[in-house]
């Protein structure tokens, strides 16, 4: 339940409101340096730090317990803890038994016979993103030296839309470029837009969701393996344990449906002296083995479920309807701190999944 991964795994333990988080991660090579200062900003980008995000702030200020000596990783499982500082469990005491909508809370009231932890969401709050986080901030140290890139933007939020990527030529300076931004969108000009639009719905006690667009660069073709070993279904299956992760596409997507076969295939052609595609629909991936053209995958971010206005609920003492009026800290919106989440597991995905294949 816990656990993920093949070559390169991780185990995540803690819980939102819980003493502390952390992360174990096993399979990281002997000997390797890790940039701390690396790890440090990737976790700023997703920490919330603004009106535009929760007022719960957490240093995220971690703990090595174990698989480093001497500034270099031993081989051993490399362990990190981070402490939890700024709860305010009280806010939760009444929601025990007050399902919140679209939240995990009854579904977890029924599997664990109510003894699961419900403050903040327990072990499904977006609070263990940031484990996630360190697994990509090491991932990504480890891709980068190999020319690997992986970088995000916010596509959409709400109805306010960033361009796309440019499937078939995505320039490395472009990821580049992305991974220092906070708010990373590749207009400029619409980031104050889509946080007028993260205020109004905030004004308004509701939430708004988005979609974030990833790509991977520099991927060798011939990686991954037909059916249940393809690339789409391992990284599918990754993005899907992300909170609020709702829908997952490749290269065109859903739009495919809609072109003729004349539109939607990618025609081959050399450039130079490598076998390239004049168009990437099919998103750098077919039979589920890479092309050499760039990954691109989008993923559909739900509004965030707490919101302020009134909601019915059921009291699961008395089996009877409530109203219901969520208080506490909550996001209008967590696409702008979710980019940095997906960016970190495409990139501990890529490095497992490479791994794995070079293996064999």
């Amino acid at each position: 339940m816990n656990t993920f991964g093949d070559t390169i795994k991780i185990t995540l333990f803690g819980e939102s409101h819980g003493e502390a988080l952390g992360i174990v991660l096993d399979g990281i090579p002997a000997g390797m340096k890790i940039d701390f200062s690396d790890i440090d900003f990737e976790l700023t980008k997703r920490r919330p730090k603004s009106i535009y995000s929760t007022s719960r702030s957490e240093s995220d200020d971690y703990q090595i317990l174990s698989g480093m000596y001497d500034g270099k990783t031993t081989g051993a499982a490399l362990t990190f803890v981070i402490p939890n500082k700024n709860t305010q469990s009280k806010d939760y005491d009444e929601l025990r038994f007050l399902p919140r909508p679209s939240h995990a809370d009854y579904s977890a009231y029924v599997k664990y016979n109510g003894f699961n932890d419900p403050r903040g969401g327990g072990i499904f709050s977006g609070r263990l993103t940031a484990l996630l986080v360190i697994a990509g901030a090491i991932s990504k140290q480890i891709l980068n030296r190999r020319n690997i890139h992986v970088a995000s933007h916010i596509y959409a939020l709400g109805l306010v839309s960033d361009r796309g990527f440019d499937l078939a030529d995505i320039p490395e300076t472009s990821l580049i470029q992305l991974q220092k931004l906070d708010f990373p969108v590749l207009d400029s000009s619409i980031e104050e837009k889509m946080k007028a639009e993260i205020l109004k719905t905030k004004e308004d006690e509701d939430s708004v969701g988005g979609i974030v667009e990833t790509c991977v660069l520099n991927l060798p073709a011939g990686i991954g393996d037909p059916l249940f070993g393809s690339l789409e279904s391992y990284l599918s299956s990754l993005l899907f344990s992300v909170p609020s992760v709702k829908g997952v596409e490749f290269g065109a997507g859903f739009a495919i449906s809609k072109m003729k076969g004349s539109q939607a295939n990618d025609q081959y052609t050399m450039v130079h002296n490598e076998i390239k595609t004049k168009t990437n629909h099919n998103g750098g991936i077919l039979g589920g083995i890479t092309t050499s053209m760039p990954v691109v995958v989008r993923v559909a971010i739900k509004p965030t479920p707490s919101i302020g206005k009134k909601q019915t609920t059921v009291d699961l003492r008395t089996n009877k309807e409530r109203v219901l009026e969520i208080k506490g800290r909550h996001d209008p919106a967590i696409v702008n701190r979710v980019v940095h989440v997906i960016n970190a597991v495409v990139y501990f995905g890529i490095l497992d999944f490479l791994s794995t294949n070079e293996k064999r």
